[in-house]
């Protein structure tokens, strides 16, 4: 199975602020993740994740201090 060359990737609002999910546009990179699956990033490279074949997401740190969260969802684009 051919991995998808982009992603949108939901992540949960803000708890108790009742605000939207954020949702991020991630496109695939030349990059493997360390578990081998390829890299994607946003348009800025701020925002990066190794997506597996069955949909498994890993979020990668673009730089220092950084916790990212966990989307909720990865949706596979055309």
């Amino acid at each position: 199975m051919n991995p998808a060359e982009r992603y949108l990737l939901t992540f949960p609002g803000t708890p108790g602020a009742q605000a939207p999910q954020d949702v991020v546009e991630v496109t695939r990179t030349d990059t493997t993740g360390p578990g081998g699956h390829p890299v994607y990033e946003d348009e800025t490279g701020i925002v990066r994740a190794e997506i597996s074949d069955a949909g498994e997401v890993r979020m990668l740190a673009s730089g220092g201090h950084q916790s990212p969260h966990v989307p909720v969802h990865a949706h596979p684009l055309p």
